[in-house]
C-alpha cells in the first residue's frame, strides 16, 4: 500500500521540457508511471524508475547543454515524440524484467531522446542559415511550451543584389526588434555583419 501511495506522489505535474510540450505527453507518461510497478521482479527498481519518469522533463532541460535557445519546430517535436513513444511502448510490451534492466533501459531511452532534441534544434538552425538573409520560422519554447519564433541570418546569397537585399533586411529587422539587447545603441557603433548574425543566434 505504501508503495502505491509513493507512485501516486510521483504522478505530480512535470515541469517544463521539450517533450513535455507534445500533445500526447501527459497521456503517455501517465500510463508509463502507473504501470512501472509491473515491469521488474525487484521492488527496488520501481521507485528508481518512477523517479526517472517523474524527473524526465527537468532532467531533459539540464542535459541539453545548448548554446542557443531551446526552441523546436512542431514538426520536429512530433518526430522526436513519435520516436520516444515507440521506444517506450516497446519497452513496456515486455513482461517483467530481471533486476536493474528496466531502469537502465529507461536511462538509455532518455539519453537517446536528449540527442534527438539537440539534433532537431540544431538542424533547424543550420537549415535556416543556409538561406539568404533574414529568415524566421515558428517554434515552441521548451522552457514554457509557448509559441515562439527563431530568426537567423543566412549567408547563402548568390549575387550582389541578393547580398544588398539581405543586409538591408538585417538592418530593418534590428531596428524593429527591441528585444535584441546585443544590438542596442551602445553596440551599434562597431557592428559587423558577423556580430549581427551571431546576436540572432542567441535569441
Amino acid at each position: 500500500m505504501a508503495l502505491l501511495l509513493c507512485l501516486v506522489c510521483l504522478t505530480a505535474a512535470l515541469a517544463h521540457g521539450c517533450l513535455h510540450c507534445h500533445s500526447n505527453f501527459s497521456k503517455k507518461f501517465s500510463f508509463y508511471r502507473h504501470h512501472v510497478n509491473f515491469k521488474s521482479w525487484w521492488v527496488g527498481d520501481i521507485p528508481v524508475s518512477g523517479a526517472l519518469l517523474t524527473d524526465w522533463s527537468d532532467d531533459t532541460m539540464k542535459e541539453l547543454h545548448l548554446a542557443i535557445p531551446a526552441e523546436i519546430t512542431r514538426e520536429k517535436l512530433d518526430q522526436v515524440a513519435t520516436a520516444v513513444y515507440q521506444m517506450m511502448d516497446q519497452l513496456y510490451q515486455g513482461k517483467m524484467y530481471f533486476p536493474g534492466y528496466f531502469p537502465n533501459e529507461l536511462r538509455n531511452i532518455f539519453r537517446e531522446q536528449v540527442h534527438l532534441i539537440q539534433n532537431a534544434i540544431i538542424e533547424s538552425r543550420i537549415d535556416c542559415q543556409h538561406r539568404c538573409g533574414i529568415f524566421q520560422y515558428e517554434t515552441i519554447s521548451c522552457n514554457n511550451c509557448t509559441d515562439s519564433h527563431v530568426a537567423c541570418f543566412g549567408y547563402n546569397c548568390e549575387s550582389s543584389a541578393q547580398w544588398k537585399s539581405a543586409v538591408q533586411g538585417l538592418l530593418n529587422y534590428v531596428l524593429v526588434s527591441p528585444a535584441l539587447r546585443c544590438l542596442e545603441p551602445p553596440h551599434l557603433a562597431n557592428l559587423t555583419l558577423e556580430d549581427a548574425a551571431e546576436c540572432l543566434k542567441q535569441h
